[in-house]
């Protein structure tokens, strides 16, 4: 007595494109990562610059004067315009470390704290359009998947033996 194999249904799509579209997707996501990262710098780095530059940055007239106000009288922490400094060296210095993958994590990781403070200053509120915290949430979930994700394959962290980045190495 044979023993007899079931049929395999048909499909309209063969298997092997699948897998082909895979390997592509999986070639192609170290460079994904590298612009998701990129981007998330840059996007930042231009909102660092005006405070820099004392440069007006869309409706605001004085983003180091808004940074300060929002962190004294919203925030009511003490050292406004020192920590007004760091949020701006943050946002410079930082987002431009972070857009080449230079200590990803550990700016990442600054970045998440800095996003979690201004949602919880603007917070309730949750749309951007309103001042909510729509925006900061979405960069705090993005800087915290950085910090777990590190550098990436496309990262100065990765070529540079002496990094301060080896002390928290990617996988």
């Amino acid at each position: 007595m044979s023993r007899a194999t079931p049929a395999t249904p048909a499909t309209l799509v063969p298997a092997r494109p699948a897998t082909r579209r895979r390997d592509a997707a999986s070639r192609l996501e170290p460079a994904a990562y590298a612009l998701l990262r990129f981007a998330f710098g840059a996007i930042l780095f231009t909102h660092g610059l005006p405070k820099a530059l004392g440069t007006s940055h869309g409706s605001m007239a004085d983003p180091m004067a808004g940074s300060i106000r929002l962190i004294d009288q919203v925030m009511g922490l003490p050292f406004a315009p020192q920590l007004a400094v760091l949020v701006m060296l943050l946002e410079t210095v930082g987002a431009a470390a972070l857009a080449i993958g230079f200590c990803t994590r550990w700016v990442a990781l600054a970045f998440t704290l800095e996003m979690i403070g201004i949602c919880v200053a603007l917070g309730p509120t949750w749309p951007w359009i309103d001042r909510g915290i729509e925006y900061p949430v979405l960069m705090a979930a993005l800087a915290a998947y950085m910090v777990v994700r590190g550098g990436g394959a496309y990262a100065v962290d990765r070529r540079l033996p002496w990094s301060a980045a080896r002390a928290w190495q990617d996988g």
